[in-house]
């Protein structure tokens, strides 16, 4: 990596704080795990267990950083647990000699995270941009996301370390796959969640939308360079996965990674207003409608938008939207409340060539207008449905054979996906 983007990364971008990373005081490393923890001394040591049957020879290469953290305004129990977390790792840094573990006390009184941007975002922007000065500047180094709650394979570092030197994108996600839930509610909760995710990500290819891969803050990984190039991690509470990989796909590019699979848990949750922890705690509460699947004509419709955009790069803004209120009114609807003629028009101006128009467009038509779009229509006229509706359009439209089932459409989508 080179050193001087480093060194201006971490001199105007990187986190400012009382912060530091304490345990292993190595440097020269090929990359970093970051782990977030937030009352979570049950389950941490388990995650840091999966990471020690990674070979050796990798683990003495990567610095793995769990940032304990919590707001000022936390619950006693969560601040009572982070202090138990905080006294476990020494403890686990030696039972696991094998591990680089380092860690960040993001919890003590004067070292807790705000209230006004204090989350997840924050925390993970804390463990990347502190493992930065840590990292070797003889090759691009790795900064890999992951969570206190989830499993890795022995595969884990090997998968991530190969992918990046066979890619030319700067970015990957990781596949993933839930744990098992504890009760057969809890099963059948995570494997409905599961399949929304994994519907919503099948419905944005067969659309042809260049944003269809999935967005787990467990999941991700991206080189050094990449990262600093970007900005950084984002500081927001939750979500932070999803604008991450946005802007890590429009700057850098992004691949799957092959080989190994991460496992989040399967557990209700409300630390975030939205997210697997939440819609499990819904689910399990008996909130029937918390897991609506997009109706599968939304798909269509997003596909019918990008095609009409991209086969007609020469057409004015009003032509366009003429168009696209053939396919749509409520299409249309959007795309007027989103000011689409005038950024049409600015698009035009600054890119000369189709291709960069089209790249250009993509880049405003992003990943988060496209969700926009979808939870519009879902507002409208294609409200949300059960998966026995969703999901055998999706399929066939696929070129996939549908099966009927949640668990067998589970099965499905993890093998393709």
């Amino acid at each position: 990596m080179n050193p001087d983007v480093r060194s201006r990364y971490l001199g105007t971008r990187a986190i400012t704080g009382p912060w530091e990373l304490a345990g292993c005081y190595g440097t020269g490393f090929a990359g970093a795990v970051v782990i977030p923890a937030l009352a979570e001394s049950k389950r941490l040591p388990a995650t840091i267990c999966s990471l020690a049957a990674n070979p050796p020879e990798l683990l003495a290469r990567f610095l793995i950083v769990v940032v304990v953290n919590h707001r000022t305004d936390a619950p006693d129990g969560d601040k009572a647990d982070n202090v138990s977390t905080l006294e476990l790792l020494p403890g686990l840094s030696r039972q696991f000699p094998s591990l680089r573990l380092t860690w960040v006390d993001a919890a003590s009184a004067g070292r807790e995270l705000p209230v006004k941007g204090g989350g997840v975002g924050l925390a993970r922007k804390i463990g990347l941009d502190l493992a930065l000065s840590r990292l070797t500047d003889d090759a691009d180094p790795l900064l890999v996301c992951l969570d206190a709650d989830t499993l890795v394979e022995p595969s884990y570092l090997q998968a991530i370390s190969h992918h990046f030197t066979a890619t030319k994108s700067g970015g990957a996600i990781i596949p993933f796959r839930h744990q098992p839930g504890e009760t057969p509610a809890e099963q059948a909760a995570i494997d409905q969640y599961e399949l929304f995710l994994r519907s919503y990500v099948l419905g944005l290819e067969v659309a042809g939308s260049p944003y269809a891969f999935h967005t787990v803050g467990s999941a991700m990984a991206c080189t050094a360079m990449a990262y600093v190039r970007m900005g950084g991690m984002n500081r927001r509470s939750a979500a932070e996965d999803f604008y991450f990989l946005q802007q890590l796909y429009r700057t850098a590019g992004i691949d799957q990674v092959r080989g190994t699979t991460v496992h989040p848990a399967a557990r209700p949750s409300h630390r975030v207003p939205f997210g697997t922890g939440r819609a499990i705690g819904r689910a399990l509460a008996g909130d029937s409608p918390a897991i609506g699947f997009y109706h599968p004509e939304c798909f269509v419709q997003l596909g019918e938008w990008l095609q009409l955009v991209g086969n007609n790069p020469d057409y004015g803004g009003d032509r366009l939207l003429t168009a696209a209120r053939d396919v749509s009114s409520h299409l249309a609807e959007y795309l007027e409340h989103e000011s689409f003629i005038p950024a049409w028009a600015g698009l035009q101006r600054n890119n000369r060539s189709a291709h960069g128009l089209l790249s250009a467009f993509h880049g405003w038509f992003d990943g988060l207008r496209t969700m926009k779009l979808i939870h519009h229509l879902a507002a409208g006229p294609l409200p949300r449905c059960t998966p026995e509706n969703a999901l055998p359009p999706l399929l066939e439209r696929a070129g996939l054979e549908p099966v009927a089932g949640t668990g067998n459409q589970l099965e499905l989508l993890r093998t393709i996906q």
